[in-house]
């Protein structure tokens, strides 16, 4: 299973002074092992030689010499909410997701926001909150993040605004999204580490059709209990593509360089289940995107 891209643009950190910095992969990551832990993923990236890419400031990237070598100072890190300016998301945006929650397809895209404390690593744990009891979600989904800052941004023009696509899970509280929250999404899916993020952003021209037909698959791995396929779906099923998703949320807002754009989840998502299915302590989920690689977290 591919891990991580060649080409991706990866977030290292410094492990001396915590100082960031970007890398190329410069060859396809595979996954060690399907029971691979976080450190074990964490240390493949680790043996990998990178091209490095220092940046000035968010969104500008300058190429330097040399290369990132094995047991170095450097090690995988995650885009912190210091660096992202915002998280927008779009809900019922797959066609089959809008029917299996018996929902009318939207004439225009539904939008929330999730705090970007929620930000997470690729292989970070996912923390129960206190306040949550039986209730947490699993939505896997294709993120874009945005390399050239706009505002007003036409369809045709979109793209050109894009630094490369991801792979994300909004984790969601069911509870919290309905009757607890008030109705309202933005806290139920706002808690810490409900966005784990990455491993990797990869530029979208490397993508097959540009990445408007990637299969996209959540697993769920429970302790003494054979891994589930929960999702699986292709980004051809969304009902308003990357393009319109920028120029709708552009219109009168400025869309800042580092803003991540959730493009929202497809059929599956446990709730609509019957009886539910929603994460537990000790569950391992995993999220995979064509040409993008693959995220996995522990529930802890």
């Amino acid at each position: 299973m591919l891990l991580c891209p060649q080409g991706a643009l990866v977030r290292l950190a410094r492990r001396s002074t915590g100082q960031g910095l970007w890398a190329v992969l410069e060859s396809d990551l595979l996954m060690p092992s399907m029971s691979a832990s976080a450190a074990d993923l964490r240390a493949e990236f680790e043996k990998q030689h990178f091209g490095a890419v220092e940046w000035k400031e968010p969104g500008v990237y300058v190429e330097e010499p040399g290369r990132i070598e094995h047991n170095t100072d450097y090690t995988l890190s995650a885009l912190t909410s210091a660096e992202v300016p915002c998280v927008w998301a779009a809900g019922l945006n797959y066609r089959k997701h809008a029917e299996e929650t018996n929902m009318e397809v939207p004439r225009f895209p539904t939008l929330f926001m999730k705090a970007t404390s929620s930000l997470n690593g690729p292989f970070g744990d996912i923390k129960t909150p206190a306040v949550c009891n039986h209730e947490m979600d699993f939505e896997g989904e294709l993120a874009v993040v945005i390399g050239k800052g706009g505002k007003d941004i036409s369809v045709e023009n979109a793209m050109d605004h894009v630094l490369g696509f991801t792979i994300a899970h909004d984790v969601s509280a069911r509870r919290w999204q309905g009757r607890k929250g008030g109705g309202q999404w933005c806290r139920s899916k706002s808690f810490d580490t409900f966005l784990p993020l990455g491993p990797g952003i990869v530029p979208v021209g490397s993508l097959p059709d540009g990445g408007q037909s990637l299969r996209i698959q959540t697993t769920l791995s429970r302790p003494g209990a054979q891994e589930k396929v929960v999702q699986d779906s292709s980004t051809a099923d969304l009902i308003f593509g990357v393009p319109e998703l920028i120029s709708f949320i552009s219109q009168d807002t400025t869309l800042e360089p580092f803003t991540v754009i959730l493009t929202g989840t497809p059929e599956g998502v446990g709730f609509t289940r019957d009886p539910p299915l929603f994460m537990e302590p000790g569950d391992v989920v995993t999220v995979s995107i064509e040409g993008l690689g693959t995220i996995r977290n522990r529930v802890a």
